[in-house]
């Protein structure tokens, strides 16, 4: 296996609840997006090529973004998520406007990914010592079908600011992910989570382990979601609404014995944009940590 592991980054989606292009808005004291972090760690712990998922309608301005940044500093790549990609002949409802979902953009890279590699969200902030373990697995424990999921502290993903979507991550006796359960609505509550989904009012564990889309795989796993794309579009192909999503077919993967997940947790800090009053929180934050020393006030410097 390559000592040089790809990071992937999930940065097409729409922000709808957001209201803007959160993927190339400024965050940092010196301008910098909130990926850009993720970057300036993932190349600090060994990683060597970073590959950006996007829409092709924004693709001129976001290289004309990041490019100048990272020239010079680690190999860069580009695929666009499309409806159109991967349909097989079927044919998408003219009111389909959302994206298929992280799965489908993360088959969009098929032939650009070529070793292991470890995606993210383009809006979340994970902290070094989630890129260091990355790293870690992708460089030694790794091999088709063996894959990892950094796992997250519930209590520290929840916004102020409304409801969100977190991965539920379930361990077996003998340590492996033995589920992933996406619970689409939770929302912090007396400083408790609380999930809402289907009206309901469950309180869940503060220390319950979430996925925040942060997993480790080589690129059989993307040859599996194009075999499960098929199925889902056939299922789904009416629903508008409707995703294809990294956690839900990882659960499919674990539960029909074709791959197995092992929880990675972290301490590190995690923080992100899901609404437009998130905002001035995240650029506090990584003010904060800058008057720290633990990044330099201008990444790219």
């Amino acid at each position: 296996m390559s000592d040089k592991p790809t990071l992937v980054i999930l940065a097409a989606g729409m922000a709808s609840r957001y209201g803007g292009n959160k993927q190339t808005e400024s965050f940092g004291p010196s301008g910098e997006t909130i990926m850009e972090y993720s970057i300036y760690d993932a190349i600090r712990a060994g990683f060597g090529k970073v590959v950006f998922i996007i829409r092709e309608s924004f693709a001129e301005a976001f290289k004309a973004s990041i490019e100048p940044k990272l020239a010079g500093k680690i190999e860069t790549d580009y695929v666009y998520q499309e409806p159109t990609k991967f349909l097989g002949g079927r044919t998408i409802p003219p009111d389909r406007v959302k994206p298929f979902g992280t799965a489908h953009a993360l088959l969009c890279t098929k032939g650009a990914v070529n070793g292991p590699f470890a995606v993210i969200n383009a809006d979340d902030f994970y902290g070094s010592d989630a890129f260091e373990k990355a790293y870690g697995f992708l460089t030694g424990a790794i091999s088709d079908g063996h894959y990892a999921n950094i796992g997250y502290r519930l209590s520290n993903t929840l916004s102020d600011n409304g409801s969100v979507t977190r991965g539920e991550i379930k361990v077996g006796d003998d340590g492996k992910i033995n589920g992933i359960i996406e619970r689409k609505e939770i929302i912090k509550e007396d400083g408790k989570a609380i999930s809402t989904e289907g009206g309901s009012h469950e309180e869940l564990p503060a220390d319950t382990k979430v996925s925040m889309n942060f997993f480790c795989f080589t690129p059989a796993y993307i040859d599996f979601l194009e075999e499960e794309y098929g199925k889902f579009l056939d299922a789904n192909m009416q629903n508008i609404k409707s995703e294809f999503l990294i956690p839900e077919i990882s659960d499919v993967m674990i539960k029909a014995g074709k791959g197995d997940m092992v929880l990675i947790s972290t301490d590190a800090l995690w923080f992100g944009v899901t609404y437009k009053e998130d905002a001035p929180v995240v650029k506090a934050k990584l003010a904060s940590l800058v008057n720290e020393g633990i990044y330099p006030n201008n990444l790219w410097s």
